[in-house]
Order: C-alpha cells, then sequence, then structure tokens
C-alpha cells in the first residue's frame, strides 16, 4: 500500500465553517481519505459530514484536540456517535480504550508531550521514540498520529524514522506539511501517511492556482509520483503503428498486460496449420479481413471483430485481403506459430 494523504476539513486544529463545500470538491477528486477536528462544528453537522465520505467509500478521520481527560473522553464518545473510521490524536490511551473497546473503531493517539493549541510536540527524538513504543504496545492501538512538523527538533526526517520504528505500527505525520519535499520525506521515513488541512485549503501547496481543487490535484499528483503509480504509458495509434512497418508474419510487441503481450502483425495468404500447445489467443481484426480455418469449420472475422483460439486448438489464419492487419492478444514468450515448421516463422519479437 502507498503512501496515504488525508485531507483535513481544518485551519488552526479547527473544523472550518465551509466543511461541506470542501468535503464536494475533495470527493469530486478521488480523495479517499478525509478528516475533520472534534470542534469548530456542532457534532451534528460532524456526523453530516461523516455520511457524505462514507457514502464515497472514503475513510473517515476525526482528530482529537482535547487538552484534558474528561474533554478528551468527551471526544472519545463523540467519535463513536459520528461513526468515523479513524479516531486521531489525544495522549490518555487508558482513558480512551474502555470507550472505544469492542467498537471496531481504530485509534491512533498521539506519541510525546502535547501542548498548546494549536498542538505542540514536545520532547527530544528518544523521549518521543519511547512514547511510541509504549502506546503502540496497547492491543488497541492501531497506530499513531505524529505531530511531527509541530516539533522544534532539528532533524523531523530522522525523528519519523526513529518513532516508525519504535511503533512497528503505522504512523500517520501530521502538522504543518505544505510541500512535495515534505512528503517524500515523509514517505522516506517509513510513515504510512500524512495529514494537509490549512496548507491546501490556503493555498499554499505549490502550483500556480490557489484554488482548493487546484491545490488537492496537485497533492494527490505528487503522492501519485511518489507512490509509483503514474502511468508511463500514452495513446497509440494503431493507424500509425501498422502504418510504420511492412513485414508480414513478423509480430511486434505493442504493450503488455500482466504476463500477455499485445502484439501487432501482418497476414498475408495463408500460414500452416498449427496449435498452441498451452496457451490461448485471441486475433482483433482492424483492417482486412481474416478466414480463420478450423478442422471442423471456417469463420469470417471482419474488421472491428475479434476470434479467440484456445489452445490445443489446430487452426490456420488467412488474410482475404492482401494483407490483414492483426492485434494479437497472448502470453508473453509464446512462439508465434507454437510448434509449427513454417519459413516465414519469427524467431524474435520486435517491439514497436
Amino acid at each position: 500500500m502507498g503512501l496515504r494523504f488525508i485531507f483535513m476539513l481544518t485551519r488552526n486544529d479547527r473544523t472550518v465553517p465551509e466543511a461541506a463545500d470542501h468535503l464536494e470538491t475533495a470527493l469530486s477528486l478521488g480523495v479517499r481519505h478525509i478528516g475533520f477536528k472534534d470542534i469548530g462544528l456542532p457534532v451534528a453537522d460532524l456526523k453530516l459530514l461523516n455520511s457524505s465520505i462514507k457514502a464515497k467509500g472514503a475513510t473517515s478521520y476525526l482528530e482529537v484536540v482535547s487538552l484534558d481527560r474528561d474533554s478528551e473522553a468527551a471526544s472519545a464518545r463523540a467519535a463513536l456517535e459520528i461513526g468515523v473510521d479513524i479516531l486521531l490524536g489525544g495522549t490518555r490511551v487508558d482513558d480512551v480504550l474502555p470507550i472505544i473497546d469492542g467498537s471496531g473503531l481504530q485509534y491512533y493517539p498521539f506519541p510525546g508531550t502535547i501542548a498548546g493549541h494549536p498542538s505542540v510536540l514536545k520532547g527530544s527524538v528518544e523521549q518521543i521514540a519511547e512514547s511510541a513504543r509504549t502506546l503502540a504496545a496497547h492491543d488497541g492501538v492501531h497506530g499513531l498520529d505524529l505531530l511531527a512538523y509541530r516539533s522544534p527538533l532539528p532533524d523531523i526526517p530522522a525523528m519519523i524514522e526513529a518513532v516508525c520504528k519504535a511503533a512497528g505500527k503505522p504512523v500517520i505525520v501530521a502538522g504543518s506539511i505544505a510541500d512535495r519535499d515534505r512528503i517524500a520525506a515523509v514517505r522516506a521515513a517509513g510513515a504510512a501517511g500524512f495529514t494537509i488541512g490549512t496548507a491546501a485549503l490556503d493555498g499554499e501547496y505549490p502550483t500556480d492556482d490557489k484554488g482548493l481543487e487546484a491545490q488537492l490535484a496537485a497533492i494527490v499528483r505528487d503522492v501519485a509520483d511518489l507512490n509509483g503509480h503514474l502511468s508511463p504509458f500514452g495513446k497509440l495509434s494503431l493507424d500509425r503503428a501498422f502504418d510504420a512497418f511492412d513485414e508480414t508474419w513478423s509480430p511486434r510487441v505493442a504493450g503488455q498486460i500482466n504476463h500477455m503481450q499485445i502484439k501487432l502483425a501482418k497476414f498475408e495468404g495463408a500460414y500452416t496449420w498449427h496449435f498452441q500447445e498451452r496457451e490461448d489467443a485471441l486475433f482483433l481484426v482492424h483492417r482486412g479481413r481474416l478466414l480463420m480455418k478450423f478442422r471442423d469449420r471456417e469463420e469470417v472475422v471482419e474488421e472491428g471483430e475479434f476470434i479467440v483460439v484456445p489452445h490445443g486448438v489446430e487452426h490456420c489464419p488467412v488474410a482475404l485481403t492482401r494483407t490483414c492487419d492483426i492485434v494479437l492478444l497472448g502470453p508473453a514468450k509464446t512462439p508465434n506459430s507454437g510448434p509449427a515448421q513454417d519459413d516465414r516463422r519469427n524467431a524474435g519479437l520486435v517491439t514497436v
């Protein structure tokens, strides 16, 4: 699983009044992880936000900013009432765990010493890592919510890495992440995800357009790139690809899907009778007309039509036009003509 981007509908540790509108923008872009704080809006409004998040199949998060025992316990009960998937933050694990026990709610408390509002992380790397180790040892703790960039420590990535190693459970990095470099550092340090709220809402993420839609799109793009989830492939014109070569009965590899190769071939005249011992094959006619002979029948395959030839079935393809342009789909490393012997048999494959 790649690094997780959690969009927080918050500014300065409070859920923003316009959260419902911002949520629609995020959902329209396919953002799959969305959170809010337990202050800023009434619980009834937070329940509506959560319902909208869940209705789109996204994961919902509530981050606690309570600073005393009673309010933190109340926040945990609010998380259950609202129905979020994951409870972030808080430090009083012994008070929260009995409240959420058996609920299915995932719990990611803050390691280290948290003070002030907006919250600040205090302590040395060793102290924060030891806190992470202690918290993660609880069965009801599923991960940690690390306010890494709210710490005055000089080497934040090293601190994140130390916490991830100490915890042995997923770590979400929160607070003051506003550019690709910090996201990359979070990923390199071994964190499972990160949150961005204020930076996107205030147009601080580096991109030309400061609007929320463009901000979120830029973050999602950068995360996809860092996770290796951007496609290197563009579209291919079959007309141009077929016009680029004249050789017949000599397939060119145009692409691969898992273990299946997409090959382009020009057929001319009739090939020999043959079969594949183990692999099925698909023949799609792009231009021309193809006659596929079987021992029991013959099939004429027109442009835009395809035929599947199962393995073990003898067949003989014949071009009914001067040449016939064929898209072939079959397992990689499969010889073009199986065990058949023919002077035109292809010994190797050329990539388009």
